[in-house]
This record gives C-alpha cells, sequence and structure tokens, in this order.
C-alpha cells in the first residue's frame, strides 16, 4: 500500500519518508515509528513535529490518530521530548 493511502499520512509525509527509503506501508510497519521519525528529522525535515510523530504511530496502528491512547501519546510525547 502506498504511503498516502495509510491514515493519517499524505502526500506530503509520503514524500518525506521516500526520501529516507521508507516507500510502502510495509516498510513504514517494518521501520516502526520512532525510527522513521528520526530518520525524516534528521534528514529530510528538521522541524519534523510531534503530531507527525503520533500520525505515523496510527498510520501503523491504522486508526485515526485522535484514537492513540493517553498513554501512547505520553510515550511519544516523551519521547519528543528527548530529542530537544
Amino acid at each position: 500500500m502506498k504511503i498516502s493511502e495509510m491514515k493519517n499520512l499524505g502526500p506530503v509525509a509520503e514524500e518525506k519518508l521516500m526520501a529516507v527509503g521508507i516507500n510502502d506501508s510495509q516498510a513504514l510497519k517494518e521501520v516502526g515509528t520512532e525510527t522513521a521519525f528520526l530518520k525524516v528529522r534528521h534528514l529530510v525535515d528538521e522541524g519534523a513535529c510531534l503530531h507527525f510523530l503520533y500520525g505515523l504511530d496510527a498510520a501503523i496502528l491504522d486508526i485515526p490518530k485522535k484514537e492513540l491512547t493517553h498513554q501512547r501519546k505520553k510515550s511519544l510525547k516523551e519521547f519528543f521530548n528527548e530529542l530537544k
């Protein structure tokens, strides 16, 4: 499946992910949320935001971003804040 066909991710996210070698949904699932985010942030978009991180995670889980659990959002936010 194309990345832009996944929930929460559109053509801009797809372009960024493809620029770091993540070319489809299966590759994104194999790499995982945090690694995909780090690749994009370090190689393509140093301003990649927390909402992009949430979107990646929810896309991998095939759920709308708003359905991420409070605990998962907290965990992702802690990960994000450690990068600052």
